[in-house]
């Protein structure tokens, strides 16, 4: 085989394989199907951060001293600017004024994230109802009516 016909076979290889590999890239990006592995790591740092402030007290607030409060998953976004922490107090009441209360002490809880956090911004946290439990009981609901369990009986 000719070297100038080899040299040119190998920069096509080696383009092809740098398109691969950016295609690659694109489909694990924020920007694509599901959050990066950066994102997932960086919203679980957060939810241990919460939970532990949470749970040693060190939030001085009334309503959230009388309540067990669950946070159940944290969600930052692609630029991690912005974190939304889902919230839910034991049992599913008072959840409104356990909002309120982690509003009220946000900046304090943002602060306390970035120095625990190597970030090079401490994102903004948004508390938002955890409404997965919910969820769970309307389809459990669903399953464990009538029409389904004659649909099931027929098979």
């Amino acid at each position: 085989m000719p070297a100038a016909f080899q040299s040119s076979l190998t920069r096509t290889r080696a383009v092809r394989s740098r398109r691969e590999i950016a295609m690659s890239r694109k489909k694990s990006s924020p920007t694509g199907k599901g959050p990066s592995q950066r994102m997932l790591r960086v919203g679980e740092m957060v939810r241990h951060k919460l939970s532990e402030l949470l749970i040693r007290g060190e939030i001085h607030d009334d309503v959230l001293a009388s309540h067990v409060v669950s946070i159940t998953e944290v969600r930052i976004s692609p630029d991690l600017k912005l974190a939304t922490a889902y919230v839910m107090p034991l049992g599913g009441k008072d959840t409104e004024t356990v909002l309120a209360a982690l509003e009220k002490h946000k900046k304090f809880i943002r602060a306390e994230i970035a120095h625990t956090l190597d970030l090079r911004y401490a994102p903004d946290i948004r508390f938002r109802e955890d409404e997965t439990f919910d969820e769970v009981s309307r389809i459990d609901e669903l399953l464990h009516s009538e029409k389904v369990r004659r649909d099931v009986e027929k098979k």
